[in-house]
C-alpha cells in the first residue's frame, strides 16, 4: 500500500510525484480506460487536475516544488486510486472531452465516447457535413445521455438547435443537471427522464445520437474493479451487449426528419449487427482509438 503520509513528507516536486505515481500504479496493475490509457497518462493527470494546471502537458511542470497542502492531497489522492481503484475521474471529479471540461461522480459512467470526437472533428460541419448544414439542423436528441456531456457537445456543433437528453436513471439527470448548468445550456438543452423513445413521443429530429449501454453479460461479470465503481446500468446491454442498439435501429425511423440521421456507437458488435441487418446501409465512422464501433445511418435507410 502506498505511503501517502512518507511521500507528502518526502517528495518535493511534480516530478517526484509523477515518479512515485507510476511506480505505485504499476505495481497494484490498476487497469486505464477511463479518460487515459496508460499509467502515464492518468498519474499526470491526477497532478495537473489537483494542482488546477492545464491538463494537456506535464511536462513544463515537472521541476516545480509544491507547497505542503499540495503534497498532502496528492499523495493521498495517489493512496487513493491503488486502493479503491477508482478510476481518476471519480477521484478528482472531472473529466474532459477534446479539452472541454465535465463534472463526474459515480452516478453515471466515466464519459469517453467516441462520438464526442467525431463530433468535433468535422465530420459535422461546413457543407459536407453529414447532417446537412449544421446551423439548419434544428431538433438533436441525445438517447442514454448519462452526464450530458453529448447533448453538450450536439449543443456545440448545431449551434440553433435544441436538444433533448433522455435518461433513465434518476441519479444520471442530476449529474446531468450539473454540466448543463455549468456549460450555460438550460435555455438549449432539455433532460428528460424515461426509457429510450417514451418521453418524445410524436417529436422527430434532424439527428439522433446515442451512446447506449453495449457491453455483453460475460464481459460486465468479468470487468476490472475500475469498471465496477461504475453504474452496471450504464454498460450492460444483453446477452450480446446489443439489446437496447436494435431497440434505436427499430424506432428510430418514426422520430427522424427527412434527412436525418442516427449516429450510434456499439463498441464491438459490428460483425453481429452486419449479420443481422444486411439490408441497412451503415456508414463505419472510425477515430484515432476506434475502428468500426460508431456508425451513421440516415432516416431513409432505416425506413427502407
Amino acid at each position: 500500500m502506498p505511503d501517502a503520509e512518507a511521500a507528502a513528507s518526502q517528495l518535493e516536486t511534480v516530478r517526484d510525484f509523477l515518479r512515485w505515481a507510476l511506480s505505485s500504479f504499476a505495481e497494484a496493475k490498476i487497469a486505464h480506460g477511463h479518460g487515459t490509457t496508460s499509467a502515464l497518462d492518468e498519474a499526470a493527470f491526477i497532478i495537473l487536475e489537483t494542482l488546477h494546471l492545464p491538463v494537456d502537458d506535464i511536462n513544463p511542470w515537472l521541476d516545480a516544488r509544491l507547497l505542503e497542502p499540495e503534497r498532502r492531497r496528492l499523495a493521498e489522492l495517489i493512496r487513493d486510486r491503488v486502493i479503491l481503484r477508482k478510476p481518476a475521474a471519480y477521484l478528482t471529479k472531472r473529466i474532459y472531452i477534446r479539452g472541454i471540461p465535465f463534472y463526474v461522480d459515480e452516478r453515471v459512467i466515466v464519459p469517453r465516447s467516441y462520438i464526442g470526437e467525431l463530433m468535433m472533428s468535422g465530420l459535422f460541419a461546413g457543407e459536407a457535413s453529414l447532417s446537412g448544414d449544421p446551423e439548419r439542423v434544428g431538433a438533436v436528441l441525445d438517447l442514454c445521455t448519462g452526464s450530458g456531456c453529448l447533448a453538450i457537445l450536439a449543443a456545440n456543433a448545431f449551434p440553433n438547435a435544441d436538444i433533448d437528453a433522455v435518461e433513465l436513471s434518476a441519479d444520471a439527470l442530476e449529474v446531468a443537471r450539473i454540466n448543463v448548468d455549468d456549460h450555460d445550456l438550460v435555455n438549449r438543452i432539455n433532460l428528460l427522464r424515461g426509457d429510450l423513445f417514451d418521453p418524445v413521443e410524436g417529436q422527430t429530429y434532424d439527428v439522433i445520437i446515442s451512446n447506449p449501454p453495449y457491453v455483453a453479460e460475460a464481459e460486465v461479470e468479468a470487468f476490472a474493479p475500475e469498471y465496477a465503481h461504475e453504474p452496471v446500468m450504464a454498460h450492460l446491454g444483453g446477452e450480446d451487449g446489443l439489446d437496447l442498439v436494435r431497440r434505436i435501429l427499430a424506432e428510430s425511423a418514426a422520430h427522424l426528419n427527412p434527412g436525418g440521421g442516427l449516429l450510434c456507437e456499439i463498441g464491438t458488435g459490428r460483425g453481429i449487427l452486419e449479420d443481422e441487418y444486411p439490408q441497412l446501409d451503415f456508414l463505419w465512422l472510425d477515430t484515432e482509438e476506434s475502428e468500426g464501433e460508431v456508425f451513421w445511418i440516415t432516416r431513409e435507410a432505416l425506413a427502407g
